[in-house]
């Protein structure tokens, strides 16, 4: 039988049973109610008979619940038109954070759809209809490794608890399947975890060497924090190439481009003006334009020695390095060989 709630809410009234109903009032407010789509109290009424099996109250009933709801620091908004729940994410907001999950390719596609459900649930009925993309969830590209999530919270407390880490570090095979690249796991001290050309790296320094490598998480298995501290990457007596004074993310993920081994070095190169907001996509705003003529440009960039050769390659004519000479000579020989390889 369906529970009666009357307008004559007293002290004798079960604590418990009022705490229900203010409990099952947020909920409808959850479900259905937003700026665009205030409740009046007879549309509450109306979802809690619908969503809870019969439950009916009155009106002074959902009157006094909201009041106590706020006074316990809900965020609702009532108004002649009705009333409403503020979340924490609006749509445009929770849309981004669904993208972001739907089309990272280091998370398994099974924790894919769990993740994009519990956003989902943070908003009401009317914010699923404007998803509808995410039907096209199994044919986007996706990890197959199934220890993603457990190794993010593994490395996570080792970088706060500023210990060292062991795994096995893979590769994909003939076969399409991740393989071992060695049998002995890799031990590193970790600083930071970076999001990047739609991929997930660690930043650490690998054991046994003096600068900063760069770890696909999603190739990451048999992750283990040891009770080895981690190296001190502050530590100016011995300092660890590309983290002098500890790791600056943004000066280091502006560098690494590509998140390649090697150290950093300056660059100039010619390129046109159009290619300004390419850029920025690639640098950040970390690099100065040197000199400017003919609508084209002198750039001057801190960057990854390594990767500055292959974006070089991927702009063609449109970059010319002119610094280093040595950087300049590498490029021509790689050109050269693109060119044989294609004779």
């Amino acid at each position: 039988m369906a529970k009666i709630f009357v307008d004559t809410f007293d002290d004798e009234l079960d604590a418990d049973i009022l705490r229900l109903l203010d409990i099952k009032i947020l909920k409808v407010l959850e479900r259905h109610s937003d700026a665009k789509h205030p409740l009046t109290q007879q549309k509450i009424i109306d979802y809690l008979a619908k969503d809870f099996n019969g439950e009916i109250c009155d009106r002074r009933s959902v009157s006094k619940n909201i009041r106590s709801l706020k006074d316990a620091g809900i965020n609702i908004i009532s108004s002649k038109k009705g009333s409403w729940l503020v979340r924490d994410f609006d749509e445009s907001e929770l849309r981004m954070l669904i993208d972001s999950v739907l089309f990272s390719k280091n998370i398994p596609t099974e924790k894919v759809q769990s993740l994009i459900d519990k956003l989902k649930n943070l908003a009401n009925e009317y914010f699923s209809a404007k998803v509808k993309h995410i039907i096209n969830l199994p044919r986007l590209q996706h990890s197959d490794n199934a220890q993603v999530m457990t190794s993010l919270d593994i490395l996570n407390d080792a970088i706060h608890a500023k210990k060292k880490v062991t795994f096995i570090y893979n590769k994909y095979g003939k076969d399409l399947k991740l393989h071992p690249r060695r049998t002995t796991p890799y031990k590193v001290s970790p600083y930071q975890m970076a999001a990047t050309n739609g991929n997930y790296y660690l930043i650490a320094n690998t054991d046994g060497y003096n600068n900063i490598s760069h770890y696909r998480i999603d190739r990451m298995t048999e992750v283990t924090m040891l009770n080895e501290s981690a190296r001190d990457n502050r530590d100016q007596k011995n300092k660890i190439e590309g983290c002098v004074g500890g790791l600056n993310l943004p000066e280091h993920m502006a560098q690494n481009i590509y998140m390649f081994g090697g150290k950093s070095i300056w660059v100039k190169f010619w390129t046109r003006e159009f290619m300004i907001d390419t850029i920025v996509d690639w640098f950040g705003k970390n690099f100065k334009i040197l000199q400017s003529a003919d609508e084209k440009i002198l750039v001057e960039v801190k960057v990854n020695e390594n990767a500055i050769k292959y974006w070089v390659m991927q702009y063609g004519e449109n970059v010319e390095v002119t610094k280093p000479e040595t950087l300049r000579r590498e490029i021509r020989d790689m050109a050269e060989k693109i060119m044989q390889a294609h004779s």
